[in-house]
């Protein structure tokens, strides 16, 4: 089978290699990998040389859908042909999350990556894929999807009527989006590109907030807000942006910390926050229990993710490069 191998630094060490189709043992399944989504922190590993110290060469990416080609022994969850879904990190079924070395397992480091023809893994990592949605669209659930269904429904507990600002127009964001509105929320969606704020608000955006304009952000949705600030917002830059969210946040808001994309580091003013009585909540993906219950929800409500690109297996540098140019929705791989 092909797979993708970094071999160091950069896109430039991407290879396409061939090994041995693996062999599911005891409690696995083997699944043929046909789409793969792609993540700022995939471009981020690779930019990095993050992957180096999973050890080289290595399979990048952490989403797949796939179908079961093979099952092993004492595997009563699937069956050969059922189109699957994995769960960004791995062994974590429900509650708080398990780690390995100090590290929680996630596909793409340090478990290996999905980029790849086939995978042989526990069937327990795996749940099935919306029967409503393509493989493309499927692939976009177990980081992005996921990390919003924690931050809204299960950690969020949103509610109709409330205010959501989403930062960007990135797979997340537009998920969170849709999601929001499904629920009954006001979302306020942050972006630097006026063909992107009518795309947003094409997609249900209640507002959108030029954050080219002369005025802060922070201080754009209290004014959409008049003045009491968004209920739920989004963090997915990191650095010296959580102190405009800390200042955008009505009254007992909450902060999900999801994105490093500024920086790995955060600062905001605690006063403001401790007046608010302000939640910061960081989110690491989530259990596989909430992504089930999130393929539940997309095939009872009709949600669909937005899907800025498609590129073949053998076209992943592109796909990368796409990534890297900032795009409306996910970039997805297929096999």
């Amino acid at each position: 089978m092909k797979t993708w191998h970094v071999t160091g630094p950069g896109i430039e060490s991407l290879r396409l290699a061939e090994v041995d189709v693996p062999i599911p043992g005891w409690g696995e399944v083997l699944v043929r990998v046909d789409a793969v989504s792609l993540n700022y922190r995939d471009q981020l590993l690779i930019a990095n040389d993050g992957y180096a110290r999973f050890g080289l060469p290595f399979t990048p990416c952490s989403d797949m859908a796939g179908s079961i080609e093979a099952v092993g022994q004492g595997v009563s969850r699937f069956a050969v042909g059922d189109r699957v879904i994995n769960n960004f990190n791995g062994g974590w079924i429900d509650g708080n999350p398990p780690r390995r070395d100090g590290e929680i397992a996630s596909f793409g480091g340090p478990l290996p990556g999905t980029l790849t023809e086939y995978m042989a893994l526990p069937a327990e990592w795996l749940v099935k894929a919306p029967s409503s949605w393509s493989d493309a669209q499927a692939s976009t659930l177990p980081c992005t999807g996921l990390t919003a269904w924690m931050s809204l429904i299960e950690i969020g507990r949103l509610m109709p009527g409330q205010t959501v600002v989403v930062q960007g127009t990135g797979g997340f964001s537009l998920f969170a989006l849709e999601l929001a509105r499904r629920v009954g929320a006001e979302v306020i969606v942050t972006t630097t590109s006026a063909t992107k704020a009518e795309r947003a608000y094409a997609l249900g955006a209640t507002h959108v907030v030029d954050r080219n304009d002369g005025s802060k952000w922070a201080e754009q949705v209290k004014a959409i807000t008049k003045g009491r600030g968004a209920d739920h917002i989004l963090e997915v830059a990191g650095g010296r942006n959580l102190e405009s969210s800390v200042a955008a946040l009505a009254p007992g808001g909450h902060i999900s910390l999801v994105g490093v994309i500024e920086s790995f580091d955060s600062t905001f003013p605690s006063v403001p926050a401790i007046h608010s009585f302000a939640t910061i909540q960081a989110i690491y993906v989530g259990h596989r229990a909430g992504l089930e219950r999130l393929v539940r929800a997309v095939d009872t409500c009709g949600l669909s993710p937005t899907i800025d690109s498609e590129f073949d297996f053998a076209e992943f540098p592109h796909a990368l490069a796409r990534l890297q140019q900032g795009p409306f929705g996910k970039v997805v791989v297929r096999r």
